[in-house]
């Protein structure tokens, strides 16, 4: 099984905001690691406390906060944003 990856509106409104530079290194990573993967928790790490259903995967100084659902095969991407920040 192969992974589709879907975005929220307010991943896509923090990758607009993003550098340009920023924005096309982070999506290169989702397009290589995530989309059509076969598993997507090889690449990530679970988080824990507020964030226990969510997965993160580090690209540099930034963060991918996502979700995945093994019975659609949907990994959906939440939150993208700078590491000091993303977890408020």
């Amino acid at each position: 099984m192969s992974y589709k990856v879907e975005y929220t509106r307010t991943a896509v409104k923090q990758l607009k905001k993003m550098d340009k530079k920023i924005a096309s290194f982070i999506i290169s990573y989702i397009e290589d690691k995530l989309i059509d993967c076969t598993d997507p928790r090889a690449y990530g790490k679970s988080l824990q406390g507020t964030h226990r259903d969510k997965w993160r995967y580090r690209v540099g100084d930034y963060r991918i906060l996502a979700k995945i659902e093994d019975d659609k095969v949907i990994i959906t991407v939440v939150e993208i944003g700078h590491r000091r920040d993303i977890y408020r």
